[in-house]
């Protein structure tokens, strides 16, 4: 019994280090001192599905199983597919973001037009994970934050690519996979604003 805790423990904490991998290809943290808001624009071009070739592969895949069992739940399952991004994804991003700066030192949110600089959010690998009960894997992202002034969108202030943003829902009851993706988008936002008040300084 104790092995096997000893072993779950380690488990645990390989993963949340591998969560929390990061590398800085352009600019720096300390590049993002002193601003106080930024638009937020999620891309989610070429994004890579675990195991499918691409994306459109993926959705053909899973929508002609939900057909063969349920006419019209395939298209149903697109639709949702898309529209969390916006609808879930995204709004837990910022709410997980701007939770960490309390005294409104720093602000993000989409179509902020008094803002001089655009975080993009580049989504380049997405697993759902799954969770049918008697076994379950937990979603995990990578994606790239780029922070780049708006009037030169080519020369980035900080560029930080992200590995294994993992998400699930407490204590297992994550049984929607939009569920689960968002919380990948509530730990990235976490991590990538607890570094920034560890090093916008």
């Amino acid at each position: 019994m104790k092995k096997q805790l000893t072993l779950l423990f380690v488990l645990a904490c390989t993963t949340i280090m591998f969560a929390q991998k990061a590398k800085v290809s352009e600019g720096s943290f300390k590049n993002l001192k002193g601003i106080t808001e930024f638009n937020v624009v999620f891309d989610y071009t070429d994004v890579q599905i675990p195991k499918y070739k691409s994306e459109e592969e993926f959705l053909k895949d899973k929508m002609e199983k939900r057909e063969k069992k349920e006419p019209g739940t395939g298209e149903a399952f697109k639709k949702s597919w898309f529209a969390d991004r916006a609808d879930r994804y995204e709004p837990k991003f910022i709410e997980s973001f701007n939770k960490r700066f309390d005294d409104g030192k720093m602000n993000i949110d989409r179509n902020l037009d008094s803002a001089e600089y655009t975080m993009k959010v580049h989504t380049t690998s997405l697993s759902a994970g799954y969770n049918i009960g008697i076994s379950r894997k937990d979603a995990m992202i990578n994606a790239i934050i780029t922070v780049y002034k708006n009037d030169n969108p080519d020369k980035a202030i900080l560029k930080v690519k992200y590995i294994g943003a993992v998400g699930a829902g407490a204590h297992g009851y994550d049984y929607d996979s939009g569920y689960r993706i968002s919380e990948c988008y509530a730990k990235l936002a976490k991590t990538f604003a607890k570094t920034i008040l560890k090093k916008a300084k």
